[in-house]
């Protein structure tokens, strides 16, 4: 018997099997678009030997956003019918699942509304002017198979022009399909009459689709740095994995990204990509220097957001997949899954050549700056913080700074100390580039990697054994090393001079406060502060200092009248109690952590940082 004939042959049968399998259709419709609502159609198949009822579900969660929103919160008017119009009976059986009685029919329509209302990348929006669509918030499907096709198609209202997504446009106009319900749940869906930016790289076409485009954004301009980026990549990568690619720009005084198999949903303000030729015209001028930062924060998302194109979507950590969109996943690799993108965002705008050396140094700069002075890197490791994201990223209190450390923030770090770890490990010949193309080879398919696949990787590139070096980093509270990097670049640590319009800095209070409509309110303490050893508690209301009314705008410059050395009484309401603190006033050392080059570096050093970022 040929038994890899055999094998073949049994792939190709249930590839067909799967592909025979009816379809589930939707039909999306807007009829009263300003009301925020979207109703939904889906014409589910019933199993011939089935037990005679049908239980779908909707996600409680989307890939790549950990935690669970409860999107069937916003589902109204459930309905089910026959394809002969019969009503069908149907009853909730869990938070977010439904069981329709089918009474025998072999083909069950669902209909319900979305309110679709929150502007961000998670969730979906409806309005009079577009709809942005996620799977997630919108789609429901029977419980079990979800490897079969599905169909979507738009009805418009008659002012909207334009449908497109990163899955394959279907037979109909503003249709779309998709392979299996992952592949739906991945793709978001736009509806509007948003300006379209057409451009191609490497032969593969890509949109960039600005919603919310008006005299303030350059959109020709802001199109053609981001083919800059995907060429970069592709460069990095060795080519582009798909046929279409689609970033949905939301010029919608929002933020955020969420990265999909084909596409990005990003959220911007219109001032961020600002439409400055003038500008342009003379980089040098102040109003040039002044958008610089808007810009360069922008294309940082876009760059960060299409890294997510190779490290997320198609080298996944072997837990993210086949998703279960019905409870919490975890993971202990999101360090390399978000942190590693973070530190390659902006690598890619320093390759590409959208930012300059210093400004590439600044942005590792103040990464660093932020994982220093975080108080949780002594608390919780990195692949720690990776496994709690469900309780600890996304529901932040004010004591999350002294518990918690972001696998953005130290994640980035350790990529830019793993990645001068490899290259002095190889005499310069090898590097991150080459332990993330090898991870893709390897595992860039169906299953993914597990976290000691992917160190093995890291050692056998750099070609000596770096599981100790990623033990420390990633299991460890242990403060991390930066010398061998520095010195490996010839870079060195400066503490950057106060700025004179800050003398409020002075002091470290370890103390954060809001104005709460005129009242000084504190929202957090960091740890080893003198803010936190002298009780003071989020929530308080700080009212005086040395017997003197403080208003919301004279706090903390108050505390300028005083010098360093000095303890100051401070009278706050607690639960409409009166308490008297006394805060010592601690000198707040100059900033720290920005990287520069050194002035002695040596040809050598030079030359390896030419090869790390470019001129």
């Amino acid at each position: 018997m040929n038994v890899r004939l055999t094998a073949a042959s049994l792939i190709l049968g249930l590839a067909h099997a799967a592909s025979a399998e009816e379809a589930i259709r939707y039909t999306v419709r807007f009829p009263a678009p300003h009301t925020h609502y979207a109703e939904v159609t889906a014409s589910v198949p019933v199993p011939k030997a089935g037990p005679g009822s049908v239980e779908v579900f909707m996600a409680v969660w989307a890939p790549g956003s950990y935690l669970v929103r409860e999107y069937a919160r916003h589902v109204d008017d459930f309905a089910a019918a026959a394809a002969d119009g019969r009503a069908l009976a149907w009853s909730k059986t869990r938070k977010n699942r439904w069981r329709i009685e089918t009474g025998g029919a072999s083909r069950v329509e669902l209909r319900y509304r979305v309110y679709a209302r929150q502007m961000s990348v998670q969730g979906n929006w409806v309005d009079a002017s577009f709809a942005m669509l996620n799977g997630a918030p919108m789609f429901v499907t029977p419980v079990g198979n979800l490897k079969r096709p599905y169909e979507v198609r738009l009805e418009l209202p008659a002012a909207w022009k334009k449908s497109v997504s990163g899955l394959p446009t279907g037979s109909q106009p503003h249709s779309y399909r998709a392979a299996d319900f992952d592949e739906l749940l991945d793709s978001p869906i736009y509806a509007g009459n948003a300006p379209i930016h057409e451009f191609e790289v490497d032969g593969k076409k890509h949109y960039l689709v600005n919603e919310g485009e008006g005299p303030m954004w350059d959109g020709p301009a802001s199109a053609r740095d981001v083919a800059k980026i995907v060429a970069e990549f592709s460069r990095q990568w060795g080519g582009l994995p798909y046929e279409k690619y689609v970033f949905f720009n939301l010029i919608t005084e929002s933020g955020g990204g969420l990265e999909h198999r084909n596409s990005t949903w990003m959220g911007a303000s219109r001032w961020a990509y600002a439409n400055t030729q003038a500008a342009d015209d003379d980089p040098d001028s102040a109003e040039s220097r002044r958008r610089k930062p808007s810009r360069q924060n922008w294309l940082g998302l876009v760059s960060h957001e299409y890294f997510h194109l190779w490290n997320v979507k198609r080298l996944r950590p072997v837990e993210l997949g086949p998703f279960d969109f019905e409870n919490e996943v975890y993971t202990r690799s999101l360090w390399l899954a978000e942190g590693v993108t973070s530190y390659y965002g902006p690598l890619g705008l320093k390759r590409a050549g959208l930012i300059d050396r210093k400004q590439f140094l600044r942005t590792t700069s103040r990464a660093i700056r932020e994982l220093q002075t975080t108080p949780g890197r002594l608390a919780l490791p990195l692949e720690s913080a990776s496994y709690d994201a469900w309780i600890r990223s996304y529901r932040a209190d004010e004591n999350t700074p002294n518990t918690n450390i972001s696998y953005y923030t130290k994640g980035q770090v350790v990529g830019f100390l793993l990645d001068a770890r490899i290259r002095e490990a190889s005499g310069g010949q090898r590097s991150l580039d080459d332990a993330m193309k090898t991870a893709f080879i390897r595992h860039g398919g169906a299953r993914g990697y597990a976290p000691a696949e992917f160190r093995k990787i890291v050692s056998e590139v750099a070609g000596v054994d770096l599981g100790p070096w990623m033990a420390r980093a990633l299991e460890t509270t242990e403060e991390l090393d930066y010398a061998p990097a520095l010195d490996w670049y010839g870079l060195r640590f400066r503490s950057e001079p106060r700025k004179p319009d800050a003398p409020e800095k002075r002091f470290r209070t370890g103390i954060t406060t809001r104005n709460d409509a005129g009242r000084t309110v504190i929202t957090g303490l960091r740890r080893d502060t003198a803010g936190y050893d002298a009780g003071f508690n989020a929530e308080d209301e700080i009212l005086a200092v040395n017997g003197y009314r403080v208003r919301a705008d004279q706090w903390p410059a108050r505390l300028e009248s005083y010098a360093v050395g000095d303890t100051v009484e401070v009278l706050v309401a607690r639960r409409d109690a009166l308490i008297t603190l006394k805060l010592p006033l601690v000198a707040d050392p100059p900033p720290a952590w920005s990287l520069e080059v050194r002035p002695d570096a040596t040809d050598e050093q030079k030359a390896r940082l030419l090869a790390w970022i470019g001129e």
